[in-house]
């Protein structure tokens, strides 16, 4: 599942008139409803507030888009379509119009709202969310370096790691691949590393940094 991270902005002009798109990620469609007040509130000296949003929840999609006064079709279905094509889910995007005085046409609206969409998705970090689950493995010093090659060769992302009379690197296993993972683990050090499951969670990357949600 691909969403997005943080909040993003981006900003168009077609013939004078001014379209700000701004992006939230979201987890819930309670959240998704409180951005769009957000929004409406900083800029409700505008002419329209277009938006649409694709939630996941309880593995359920659900999906919203408003027009806000433009002409039925114009606005939140071409945003809806540019979230729907990209494959992101949990983001809610609205388009701000200030209008320039010219009249856009039909199509140059749905030009406008698409591109105003387009761009904010672009100026977004956009992340691969894998569902899995924070593993701690503990063990000596000398199963270590073993344990460290293992995780770097089987492509295993880690939060931090923990020195005292042990070592502790907590890591995020994959849920398809959290077996194998641990059964490597223990024929790789003959049993002698402990493996702890903790809590179920989404995790992913952006520029090399990992991302849990």
């Amino acid at each position: 599942m691909k969403t997005i991270t943080g909040n993003t902005e981006a900003e168009i002009v077609e013939k004078r008139s001014k379209f700000i798109s701004n992006l939230y990620y979201v987890e819930t469609v309670e959240q998704a409803e409180n951005k769009l007040k957000e929004i409406k509130k900083r800029y409700n000296d505008a002419r329209h507030n277009c938006f649409a949003y694709r939630v996941c929840e309880k593995n359920t999609i659900v999906e919203r888009a408003s027009d806000d006064g433009e002409p039925s079709g114009t606005a939140g279905k071409p945003i809806l379509e540019v979230i729907s094509g990209s494959g992101i889910h949990n983001i809610v995007v609205v388009v701000t119009r200030y209008f320039g005085g010219t009249l856009l046409g039909t199509g140059g609206l749905v030009r406008a709202y698409t591109d105003a969409t387009r761009a904010g998705i672009e100026n977004s970090d956009i992340v691969e969310k894998i569902p899995g689950r924070r593993v701690d493995i503990a063990m000596d010093y000398t199963d270590l370096g073993k344990l460290q090659y293992m995780l770097a060769q089987n492509e295993v992302l880690t939060e931090d790691t923990e020195y005292t009379d042990k070592v502790i690197i907590h890591a995020l296993f994959p849920e398809s691949d959290k077996e194998k993972l641990k059964k490597k683990i223990t024929e790789a050090t003959s049993g002698r590393v402990m493996t702890q499951e903790g809590e179920e969670v989404y995790f992913g990357t952006v520029d090399g940094e990992v991302i849990v949600f």
